[in-house]
């Protein structure tokens, strides 16, 4: 049983729930399925098990207060708490994630958090760098919300309306959305993961220039 086959065994407020809580955790900074959890329940809501607009509505909501209250926590943890969180995840925030987020946040600012939402390890950054970096709230808010109505809501309709047209053949089509999800996620990681080992590479570079001058 795969996961749309789970969420249409359970009632429809379930579904609403899970995909507010998942996706508010995951963008909290704890590492979750989030993605694969919308694209599952955006195609239940295309067979009528559950209503399109609350799904959607749910998502961007969990993914609103979720970086809000990730951006509350790293404006007080601070980098003890990246360091913290790295050592409880360290696939997902080792040194060379942290400072490829770092990197990308120093060049674009309040556009990060908004992009970030569209890229699988990202979005577990956004809220908690930029608290840690005390990105000003107003600017964080605003991209916050754009971006949660953007990917939340934008995915929830395209899926929704591709999962209509595509009636006859849905129940394929519901192991291809899965796997599109997988598939991005996995680029994702490598994506990231490549840029951050570039940027470790980077650091120790900087780091051993000092250390080779000063023995001189």
């Amino acid at each position: 049983m795969h996961v749309q086959e789970w969420l249409g065994t359970i009632p429809p407020i379930s579904v609403y729930l899970l995909v507010g809580l998942v996706i508010g955790l995951e963008s909290l900074g704890i590492p979750l399925p989030g993605e694969i959890i919308l694209v599952s329940s955006a195609l239940l809501s295309s067979q009528g098990h559950v209503n399109p607009w609350i799904v959607g509505a749910c998502a961007t909501a969990g993914a609103i207060v979720g970086d809000s209250i990730g951006y509350a926590i790293g404006r007080r943890g601070g980098r003890p708490l990246l360091e913290k969180l790295g050592r409880r995840f360290p696939k997902h925030f080792s040194p060379g994630h942290v400072a490829t987020a770092e990197a990308s946040f120093e060049r674009w600012g309040m556009w990060a958090v908004f992009f970030g939402r569209f890229v699988a390890l990202l979005r577990i950054f956004a809220g908690p760098l930029a608290g840690v970096l005390r990105m000003p709230y107003w600017k964080f808010l605003t991209a916050n919300v754009l971006g949660g109505i953007g990917w939340a809501g934008g995915t929830t309709a395209v899926i929704y309306y591709v999962g209509v047209v595509a009636e006859p053949w849905l129940k394929r089509f519901s192991w291809l959305g899965l796997l599109v999800a997988v598939l991005f996620g996995a680029g994702s990681f490598l994506l990231v993961r490549r840029r951050a080992k570039a940027a470790m590479r980077s650091g120790a570079e900087s780091e051993s220039e000092p250390a080779a001058a000063t023995a001189d």
